[in-house]
């Protein structure tokens, strides 16, 4: 069984040798050049494959370098230096009133201007209250002071008739005593009779009674007249109260503002002390802003101090910014624990009519800081671990400690082992360390 599987396997050897040959035999009968040309490239291509095989060169090596990196810097410069800060806060009012009623009445017309957020002008009426009780009053009064008048000018006519009675009278009684004077010597020689003594006697004692009567007369008269010219001086305050209430009845702006405020309205009662119109002035606005412990201490510590210093208030809305100028005049009354600083106030310099700017508003506020002298000025990319920067000396870094005594928006200002005219660098390196070599853009351009 064995010896036929054998004699069948090379048998069908035997036809597929017989078949690829004649195969091959077919496809060049057919083929012909083409096969040919197949054959003779592929062998060309093996052979050239395993000549570059053999005959390959080792890549050459190149020598390392240190690298050198390519940096920006700036040259020192010691200089005085004063910072810009810029904090955030709020516009306040820095005048307002409330305007009540002085009397009471019915108001009987109102500025058409008085509308809340409209402005008034110093003097403009605001409301007119009735007038015509107070007109009366100040009628009445007027006739009770010219009633006094009269009585004092009568008074002081009494007064000069009694002056003049008194007078007579002293002549009279200077005359009867010189007569009864007389008289009496007369009596003396025995010229003259008891009787005529008496009678002189009397005249002289009638006289001087009237005389003294009339005297008594003067003070009364005097008296009254005093107390006329008392009762006219109340009068008088009389007349100008009820002068004053009928002023009274037409409320005005004590100066030039804005309303804040308007419960006027044509036909309403008011009692006096009624809260009528608020406004505030509108030409005089603070801003309130915080400085932090450390900013005010420093502020307060330079040589200008903090009030008086000069800042620049900036609001800016719907896209527009609007700058104005101010001055720090006061402190806040005390220090608030929870604001995280003190509380600092400016008035808005110059005249802020037709100005929009309005109590309430958000602005930015531009403070300059204290003026560092002797101090750098350096970009902020200049300063590594907040207290290090590096020098640029003959291709190599060099480490100096610095101290940072203040910002300046993207700058620095800082002191400490620096010299004047020594190149910073200024280049962010991710590794960077003492002795690192670098060159400069300016010293690449000089080098092409």
């Amino acid at each position: 069984m064995l010896k036929k599987n054998e004699h069948i396997n090379a048998n069908l050897g035997a036809d597929v040798e017989g078949s690829s040959a004649g195969l091959m035999r077919t496809l060049l009968v057919r083929g012909g050049p083409q096969a040919l040309v197949m054959v003779a490239i592929l062998a060309i291509a093996f052979a050239v494959m395993n000549w570059l095989i053999t005959n390959k060169n080792e890549p050459s090596k190149h020598p390392s370098f240190k690298s050198v990196y390519t940096v920006e810097s700036v040259v020192a410069s010691k200089g005085t230096w004063q910072p810009q800060m810029i904090v955030y806060g709020e516009v306040l009012v820095s005048r307002s009133v409330d305007l009540r009623s002085l009397v009471a009445g019915e108001v009987v017309s109102i500025n058409p201007t008085l509308k809340v957020g409209g402005r008034i002008e110093k003097g403009a009426p605001l409301i007119e209250i009735d007038r015509f009780t107070y007109e009366g009053e100040l009628s009445e009064a007027k006739a009770n002071r010219q009633e006094t008048q009269a009585r004092i000018s009568e008074y002081k006519a009494r007064i000069s008739m009694g002056v003049s009675q008194i007078k007579s009278l002293g002549d009279q009684l200077d005359i009867a005593q010189s007569d009864h004077k007389r008289i009496a010597a007369l009596r003396e020689n025995g010229t003259a009779t008891a009787k005529q003594l008496e009678e002189r006697s009397l005249v002289v004692s009638q006289r001087s009674q009237a005389l003294e009567q009339s005297e008594l007369n003067l003070v009364a008269e005097e008296a009254k007249l005093e107390q006329q010219k008392a009762i006219l001086g109340r009068l008088d305050w009389k007349v100008k109260q009820a002068e004053r209430y009928l002023s009274d009845t037409v409320l005005v702006a004590p100066f030039s503002g804005i309303i804040s405020a308007n419960q006027a309205e044509v036909g309403r009662m008011v009692g006096v002390n009624d809260l009528v119109v608020s406004m505030y002035d509108g030409d005089e606005l603070d801003v309130r802003f915080t400085l932090t412990d450390q900013r005010f201490g420093r502020i307060q510590s330079d040589r200008d101090g903090i009030i008086g210093r000069k800042v620049e208030v900036i609001w800016i809305v719907g896209g527009k910014e609007y700058r104005f100028p101010a001055t720090i005049d006061r402190i806040g009354a005390q220090i608030t624990s929870n604001r995280g600083g003190v509380e600092v106030y400016a008035t808005i310099d110059g005249s802020l009519s037709g100005s929009p700017l309005r109590p309430g508003a958000f602005v930015e506020v531009i403070v300059p800081d204290k003026a560092f002298d002797a101090h750098y000025k350096l970009p902020e990319t200049a300063i590594y671990d907040e207290s290090t920067i590096y020098v640029i000396k003959d291709g190599e870094l060099i480490v100096r400690d610095i101290q940072i005594a203040a910002r300046d928006g993207d700058a620095v200002i800082i002191a400490g082992d620096v010299n004047e005219g020594e190149e910073i660098l200024t280049t962010r390196l991710s590794e960077i360390s003492e002795g690192l070599k670098v060159r400069t853009e300016a010293d690449t351009g000089e080098s092409q």
